[in-house]
């Protein structure tokens, strides 16, 4: 294979990148941009190389605890669960949500082989077992394993003595939050109900 081939084929590891976007975008990155190119190679070894998971919410940082855990400002009175890192991004820019966030990496689904211990769901108990946490923002998709997940989360906040919670109005069934626009995901947050 030529290194030409390769770097098509390995542009296609990203999602909705196909054949014909992975070779116009190698084409691209050696006629157009080499400058670019090899920025994009060095920040992405950079970010592999430095980037893991925060330590108390697992979001994904290159410091040992995120910006978000580490700000005094944010209380702990709520932990807000959701699938991804993006999901935080999206609504810390539609919400005025100051509390605490746990990111689960995934949902619950036995068939891709993830479970409440791949989701390290120990280290949520751990969260909501701090005296000062009395609600659980469940914020997970609306598909099928998003609503198990959360079936299963609003049980270990019972379990807890915590009051669970769920987004509502306005975020799609089957859609995920990353694909919502910011006033939507504003009013589904600000009109959450009792799980």
């Amino acid at each position: 294979m030529s290194l030409i081939s390769d770097l098509m084929s390995a542009i296609q590891i990203l999602p909705g990148v196909g054949p014909k976007s992975a070779q116009r975008l190698t084409f691209y990155l050696l006629q157009k941009d080499k400058a670019g190119g090899k920025n994009l190679a060095e920040t992405l070894l950079s970010a592999i190389d430095k980037v893991g998971e925060c330590s108390s919410c697992r979001t994904l940082t290159e410091n040992t605890v995120c910006k978000i855990c580490a700000n005094p400002n944010r209380l702990f009175n709520q932990v807000c669960v959701v699938e991804t890192p993006a999901d935080i991004i999206h609504l810390e820019n539609a919400t005025d949500f100051n509390g605490k966030y746990f990111v689960l990496h995934g949902k619950l689904s036995p068939i891709d082989g993830m479970g409440p211990d791949e989701l390290k769901l120990g280290l949520l108990v751990d969260m909501l077992a701090n005296p000062s946490c009395k609600e659980m923002i469940i914020a997970t998709g609306s598909t099928l394993e998003g609503e198990t997940t959360a079936q299963y989360l609003a049980h270990m906040a019972e379990q807890g003595g915590i009051k669970a919670t769920r987004l509502a109005h306005g975020v799609p069934l089957g859609g995920d939050l990353e694909y919502i626009d910011n006033s939507t995901l504003a009013h589904a947050f600000a009109s959450r109900t009792d799980f």
